[in-house]
């Protein structure tokens, strides 16, 4: 049975009115605009393109998935087919759909940022997103980008100056102060930020072959055991934001996405769950959200209390 969102679980986000507070996180799905349509139809608000890069990017050898009782380790590599490209699909999608659609882009220096966002900026796409979680390779020793409150800041102020839709910076979580490098995202003009990108990077051995899992060795953790630092984030970094959150990691359940959304989250992501669990979790999270709203008299997902900021900081 398929419960479609209704007018209580519609979310208004920075100018856009969404059918659900659930977005598709990039990555989780295909890059086509069939996968993108596929999603939307499932049940989420809003979908994220795969990040995209000026050229076109294979991504890494498998085996680049696995799973572990807590959730997920991969090292896909980026894999997307370039900025011209994943922007004739967007433009596919939004023909087909009328719907917004968040572009992701990737590049590990300034200027790319800047011509990537340029381009987009041009195209069908509803809002951008900088995923600033990959590593800096200007840096010898390969610290994320979002680790740098002046990188953070510079890329975004770069990339505001060529770009008329609003921009959401994605931030690492291996990060020392994210609430300080989000202020930091938003003093420079970003209009939203997502948090957070999965974890480590981690690893995972295979004890009969005695080597890693993973071909690439390393790769990065999501699911359910990565949602109460998550969870944590975003309450410290809401507290401290006057724009709007995409909170993410570890959502499963119609209660996760309630508590994230409880811990400042105006949209809520959910990925590896789909992974896990299939597309039919998105319609499950909506239903559970929808119960939870019923249950408590509350008329919208906006009316949802948030958790009170407390003395963290």
């Amino acid at each position: 049975m398929n419960h479609s969102p209704n007018h209580s679980l519609r979310t208004e986000f920075l100018g856009q009115s969404l059918p659900s507070p659930l977005v598709l996180p990039s990555g989780i799905l295909g890059m086509s605009h069939g996968s993108l349509r596929y999603a939307l139809e499932k049940g989420y608000g809003l979908v994220t393109t795969k990040s995209l890069s000026l050229s076109p990017r294979e991504g890494h050898e498998g085996p680049v998935v696995a799973r572990f009782a807590g959730g997920v380790l991969n090292s896909l590599g980026l894999c997307n087919p370039g900025i011209d490209e994943g922007l004739r699909e967007v433009a596919r999608f939004v023909e087909a759909t009328g719907a917004p659609v968040l572009v992701s882009l990737f590049a590990v220096n300034r200027p790319d940022f800047v011509e990537l966002a340029r381009r987009a900026c041009d195209g069908a796409g509803s809002f951008i997103e900088l995923n600033l979680s990959c590593p800096n390779v200007m840096d010898e020793f390969g610290v994320p980008l979002a680790a740098s409150r002046d990188l953070v800041a510079d890329i975004v102020e770069g990339v505001k100056k060529v770009c008329r839709l609003p921009v959401v910076a994605k931030l690492s979580p291996n990060a020392l102060d994210l609430p300080s490098i989000a202020l930091a995202a938003q003093e420079a003009g970003a209009d939203g930020v997502t948090l957070i990108n999965t974890l480590g990077p981690g690893l995972l051995i295979d004890t009969t072959a005695r080597k890693p899992v993973l071909h690439p060795r390393f790769g990065g953790i999501s699911g359910p055991a990565i949602l109460p630092l998550a969870l944590k984030i975003v309450h410290e970094c809401s507290g401290v934001l006057k724009v709007p959150v995409i909170g993410m990691g570890g959502v499963s359940t119609g209660d996760d996405a309630v508590q994230m959304l409880m811990a400042g989250a105006s949209l809520v992501g959910v990925g590896t769950a789909v992974w896990l669990s299939g597309i039919g979790v998105v319609d499950e999270i909506n239903l559970g959200i929808r119960e939870y709203l019923e249950r408590e008299g509350i008329p919208s997902v906006a009316g949802i209390p948030k958790l009170e900021t407390g003395h963290e900081r």
